[in-house]
């Protein structure tokens, strides 16, 4: 178990970068898209081309991402029944979830993108747009997203053997709904309140 363990540790590790310099492809498509804003604005100009780069920006930060975010626990789950079983069972949740769910899906899109990816290569692609981009970079990003997230399945699939074993601690701890509920209530409060004090503020 210690191999694997050290393997899921250099899968989180490359995972980890690569999601939080995904970020940054936000900051890129912001600014992109400012900059097509005021062409247009200015100059009557644009351009597909522009607007498709700031689409492959937007998906490639969500794509990359995706594998980071399972990593820290922050996907959107419904814990109105998973959070009302002890933290065993919801071990067993997401060990099933993992095996016939996350691992079958991410195996499936892979399959199907990789073959579209090296069509689009072999044709040289384009987007049927006046133009517009080379499609293979997209394919590209798709095929690496599902394949970030079918090995960071993996690793959160040894963690949770170990953690079930009590080889290792339990990194997230136990989901109980009504504290998840709570919790959201009071951010949701604390950011009308802020909203309201600025509002009156300005005022």
């Amino acid at each position: 178990m210690g191999g694997l363990l050290a393997l899921s540790r250099v899968i989180d590790r490359i995972n980890s970068l690569i999601g939080r310099s995904a970020s940054w492809l936000i900051l890129l498509a912001i600014f992109v898209s400012a900059i097509n804003a005021i062409i247009r604005k200015l100059f009557s100009l644009s351009s597909n081309a522009w607007l498709e780069l700031q689409w492959y920006l937007y998906g490639g930060a969500f794509l990359l991402a995706a594998a980071y975010t399972l990593l820290e626990n922050e996907h959107i789950r419904i814990d109105v029944i998973y959070g009302r079983w002890s933290r065993r069972v919801q071990h067993w949740i997401d060990l099933i979830g993992t095996l016939c769910f996350l691992l079958p899906f991410c195996v499936i899109m892979i399959s199907l993108v990789y073959p579209s990816l090296m069509t689009s290569l072999r044709t040289h692609e384009i987007s049927m747009n006046a133009g517009g981009l080379i499609i293979w970079p997209a394919k590209a990003i798709l095929l690496a997203g599902f394949v970030l997230l079918f090995v960071q399945g993996l690793s959160e699939l040894i963690k949770k053997i170990a953690v079930m074993r009590g080889l290792v601690p339990d990194p997230h701890g136990h989901v109980d709904a009504h504290d998840t509920i709570m919790q959201e209530a009071r951010l949701m409060t604390v950011a009308t309140d802020n909203r309201n004090d600025d509002n009156g503020g300005r005022a």
